[in-house]
C-alpha cells in the first residue's frame, strides 16, 4: 500500500509540471503583459519597461517558470499585483473554508444518494422522489437555487442566515447554520449526479450471480442491498467523489459568490477581474494538487469498501 501512494505521489509529479507550466505560460504570455495590469493603460512605455526589469517580467516565460516554482516550493508564492500583500496570507485563510464546504457537500450527496437508492422497500415511492431530485439538482442552476433557498429560508421563515461566514470560534452552533444553505445549493447537483451513477452500477450488479445465491439462501431483500449490492455499486460513485473533491477544493465559485463566503472560489472570480496573476497561479496549483491527491485516496478508499481489490 504505501509503495503505491508513494509511486503514484511521484506519477502525480509530472502532471502538477505540465499542467501549472501550461497556466503560468498562458497566464503570463496570453493574457497580457502583468506590467501592464498593474500600472494601467495609460502608463507610459518607460514606465511599464522600468517595471517589466524590476519584477523580471521582460524575461523568457520558461526562466519565469522555474523562478516561480522554485519560490513556490520554498511557501513564497509572490505578491498580489492589486493589495500587494503576500499571496499566501491571502489563499491560505481561505482555503480552509472551501475544503470544508467541499467536504460536507460531498458527505451529504454522496452518503444520501448512496442510501436513498439502496432503500429496498417502497421502491416505487423512492424512486420517483429521487428522480424528482435528480432532475432538480442536475437541471437548476447552483445560483438560482441557492436564491431560492435564501428566499425560503432566511427572508421568509428567518431559520437561516442568508450570507456570510461563522468561524468556528463564535460557536458551533453559529457556525453550521452558516453551512447549511451552501452545503444544500452545493450537494444538490452532486446528488443527482452520484445517485445517476450508483443507480447504472446497481442495476449492474443486481443481475450477478452471487445477488442470486444470496437471496436463494433466504437472506432479507436488506441484508442484500446493503450487504452484498451496495459495497460493489458505490465504486464508481467513490471514483467520481474523489474527482469532484477535488474541483471543489479548488472552489465552489458560483456557491460562495452567492453566499458570500470567504473561501477561494470567490478569491479567485475576484483575481480574474483584477487580472492578478499571483493569485490566480497560486489558486491554479492548488486545484491541480488537490485533484491528484483526491485521486489517489480514492483508490485507497477502493480497498477500504472492498477488500477483494488489490492496489498493484
Amino acid at each position: 500500500m504505501l509503495s503505491f501512494i508513494i509511486r503514484r505521489l511521484l506519477l502525480g509529479i509530472p502532471t502538477v509540471l505540465a499542467i501549472t507550466g501550461l497556466l503560468f505560460f498562458c497566464v503570463t504570455t496570453l493574457l497580457g503583459s502583468p506590467a501592464t495590469m498593474m500600472l494601467g493603460e495609460n502608463a507610459t512605455p518607460q514606465a511599464i519597461a522600468d517595471l517589466n526589469a524590476r519584477h523580471g517580467f521582460d524575461r523568457p516565460a520558461h526562466v519565469q517558470y522555474v523562478d516561480w516554482l522554485a519560490r513556490a516550493l520554498h511557501g513564497d508564492l509572490g505578491r498580489s499585483f492589486a493589495t500587494q500583500q503576500p499571496v499566501a496570507a491571502m489563499v491560505f485563510p481561505a482555503f480552509p473554508v472551501t475544503l470544508e464546504l467541499a467536504f460536507w457537500s460531498m458527505l451529504v450527496a454522496g452518503t444520501l444518494a448512496i442510501v436513498l437508492n439502496s432503500v429496498p422497500t417502497g421502491r416505487r415511492a423512492i424512486v420517483a422522489a429521487i428522480t424528482g431530485l435528480n432532475i432538480l439538482g442536475v437541471t437548476v442552476p447552483n445560483f438560482m437555487l441557492g436564491i431560492s433557498l435564501i428566499f425560503l429560508f432566511a427572508v421568509s421563515f428567518g431559520w437561516l442566515p442568508s450570507t456570510g461566514w461563522a468561524p468556528w470560534s463564535e460557536g458551533a452552533i453559529a457556525h453550521m447554520k452558516h453551512l447549511i444553505l451552501p452545503v444544500a445549493t452545493l450537494s444538490a447537483y452532486y446528488f443527482g449526479a452520484f445517485s445517476m451513477v450508483f443507480r447504472a452500477e446497481q442495476r449492474d450488479v443486481y443481475r450477478k450471480l452471487y445477488i442470486q445465491v444470496a437471496r436463494s439462501k433466504g437472506l432479507s431483500e436488506w441484508k442484500v442491498a446493503f450487504k452484498h449490492v451496495m459495497p460493489n455499486a458505490v465504486l464508481p460513485v467513490v471514483t467520481f467523489i474523489g474527482l469532484a473533491m477535488g474541483q471543489l477544493t479548488g472552489g465552489a465559485v458560483v456557491t460562495e459568490t452567492v453566499f458570500s463566503m470567504p473561501g477561494v472560489g470567490r478569491l479567485f472570480v475576484a483575481s480574474i477581474a483584477t487580472h492578478d496573476f499571483p493569485v490566480m497561479l497560486a489558486i491554479s496549483m492548488m486545484v491541480v494538487v488537490a485533484v491528484v491527491l483526491m485521486n489517489i485516496l480514492a483508490d485507497f478508499v477502493y480497498t477500504l469498501i472492498n477488500p477483494q481489490i488489490r492496489l498493484e
